[in-house]
């Protein structure tokens, strides 16, 4: 990660920048933030879908003020899909004129053909050539090929791509790198090595609250109590695909769509398919009695209350 005008000045303006832009980050994910933008190294964040991997690389740009440039991993994923690849069609053309020319001289057709003007620049070289940095987000790297891996090492450790058929390219002012996985598969050491990592789990019902008070300030204060008590209570089961934060958030939007300002057991289970995402679970749920879904809707009491 390099440094940026906007670059807060310590952990606690990381957390409240962010916090400004609707991420509520704990001060553990605040530090790592801080010191991949003070060494500066890429970020590696590891979790379950939707705990706010993604948001997090969203919100980082805005407290920089710089651009989110976005590589979508995915199996088959290539050099020409992320980093570049040559402009056929404007080579073929300066064929063309080189043979109606009658200049057909091999190294001079050869040098313009791989020049620096021929070649379409993808996310990755994208983001190393940007003037100010950008936040280079890889997205899912687990989804992608292990050979994606070792090809990343040397963006990574020395923000530059070597172009067998122009040089090396090299960042004058280097991106700032988040990675994420969902852990489908396990990345390569070589890589992690290269980042500052960090675990982003599930939020606690204190802060899943926070969240929610930040990114919906609309809801109502004793609904969103009760969502977030009854989705922390569902990660408590052995389920397939546990709810994230996104499901939260989803749900309440949802909820207010229909115009439900208190929880019950009949309402949970009319939308039980916006939180849960496979039937496994969905039968699961339906499966459990009204009365232990009402008391899972009930928020636990702060720490430290009177009884």
């Amino acid at each position: 990660m390099s440094t940026l005008p906007g670059r807060p000045a310590g952990i606690e303006a990381v957390q409240a920048a962010l916090a400004a832009q609707g991420y509520v980050a704990d001060r553990r994910l605040s530090t790592v933030i801080f010191l991949g933008l003070s060494l500066p190294r890429p970020v590696f964040l590891e979790g379950e879908p939707g705990v706010g991997k993604t948001e997090l690389a969203k919100a980082l740009a805005a407290v920089l003020g710089t651009e989110l440039i976005r590589i979508q991993c995915h199996d088959g994923l290539d050099t020409g899909h992320v980093a570049y690849e040559w402009n056929v069609a404007r080579q073929m053309m300066e064929i063309r004129l080189a043979e109606a020319a009658h200049h057909l001289d091999r190294e001079l057709v050869l040098q313009r053909l791989y020049s620096r003007e021929m070649l379409i620049e993808r996310p990755l070289l994208r983001a190393l050539t940007r003037p100010r940095p950008p936040v280079l987000l890889i997205d899912e790297l687990d989804r992608a090929d292990e050979p994606f891996d070792a090809y990343l090492l040397e963006a990574l450790a020395e923000n530059q791509i070597t172009i067998p058929e122009l040089g090396t390219v090299r960042a004058e002012a280097p991106p700032v790198v988040l990675i994420t996985s969902n852990r489908t598969r396990e990345v390569h050491d070589a890589l992690r090595r290269r980042c500052l990592y960090h675990w982003v789990d599930y939020p606690d019902a204190e802060r899943e609250l926070a969240i929610v008070q930040a990114r919906l300030p609309s809801v109502d204060a004793a609904l969103a109590q009760q969502a977030v008590a009854f989705v922390q209570q569902l990660r408590g089961l052995d389920l397939m695909k546990p709810p994230g934060v996104a499901e939260t958030l989803d749900w309440l939007r949802s909820l207010q769509a229909l115009g439900t300002d208190r929880l019950a057991s009949d309402s949970v289970r009319q939308t039980a398919g916006v939180l849960l995402k496979g039937q496994p679970d969905l039968a699961d749920l339906a499966a459990r009695p009204d009365a232990q879904l009402d008391g899972w809707l009930v928020p636990a009491e702060p720490a430290g209350a009177a009884p």
